[in-house]
């Protein structure tokens, strides 16, 4: 056993935290490092032949290209389509993840992995965390988002699938900044990706979105910071 005075010890204290203190940030300024793999494509959920406007239900091979998102050279999640820039540290991206198939009386057999598109996915480049974003009412299925700034912009589906809704959504934020119903037809399991209605597409000075769903009419609407407004057709005409 070693044994220190005590004048030693309030002589030594001092350095033992200043060390402590480098330790600590050394620790803290760590540099991360995130970055993508090589793409590839796999088998994903099979789809029907049409969307559900038409009623065709006949399934056909649907591929998905896919890559890893790596943090610090290990694969943290798979991902597929462009990611969107928020800022110069922040970035969304879309998650892809695959589930195992097997019926039970296929116990025996080696799993059958299925790859299905997922959520989205929010990564810090400085400090290496990758986290889901919650959006509400998005359907990894027949949804298609459109971000701009922090903003995602897309048809949202209720859970019964009889509901459509244009939904603007900012991250950080529980409650969507809209959500307005939309006429459209019921989403069935027989609907094709993203069917919903297409992608939203964005303006700026002002920040406009518009919704264009294929059995309901256009609809546009002004983004003012946590708040979306609709805009009328008069006051369309009145920017002009």
């Amino acid at each position: 056993m070693i044994l220190i005075s005590r004048s030693r010890f309030w002589i030594a204290l001092p350095f033992f935290v200043a060390l402590i203190h480098r330790s600590a940030a050394s620790g803290a300024s760590k540099a991360h490092s995130i970055a993508f793999g090589k793409w590839n494509t796999v088998q994903g959920r099979p789809v029907p032949a049409s969307d559900f406007r038409t009623g065709a239900a006949d399934p056909r091979p649907l591929t998905l290209k896919i890559r890893p998102l790596l943090v610090d050279g290990r694969v943290k999640e798979f991902t597929l389509g462009p990611a969107h820039d928020v800022t110069d540290a922040l970035f969304v991206v879309r998650r892809a993840f695959r589930v195992n198939d097997s019926l039970p009386q296929e116990a025996a057999s080696p799993p059958h992995w299925q790859w299905q598109r997922g959520g989205w996915l929010l990564a810090d480049r400085v400090t290496g965390h990758v986290s889901a974003i919650n959006l509400p009412e998005f359907d990894a299925v027949y949804s298609a988002a459109s971000w701009y700034r922090d903003y995602a912009a897309y048809c949202g589906v209720s859970d019964d699938g009889k509901k459509i809704f244009a939904i603007v959504a900012q991250i950080g934020r529980r409650r969507p900044a809209l959500k307005k119903a939309l006429d459209g037809p019921v989403i069935s399991e027989s609907a094709a990706p993203d069917s919903a209605c297409p992608a939203p597409t964005w303006q700026r000075s002002p920040a406009r979105v518009t919704f264009e769903p294929a059995s309901a009419p256009t609809q546009t609407f002004a983004v003012r910071g946590h708040s979306v407004d609709v805009i009328e057709e008069e006051d369309e005409e009145a920017t002009k």
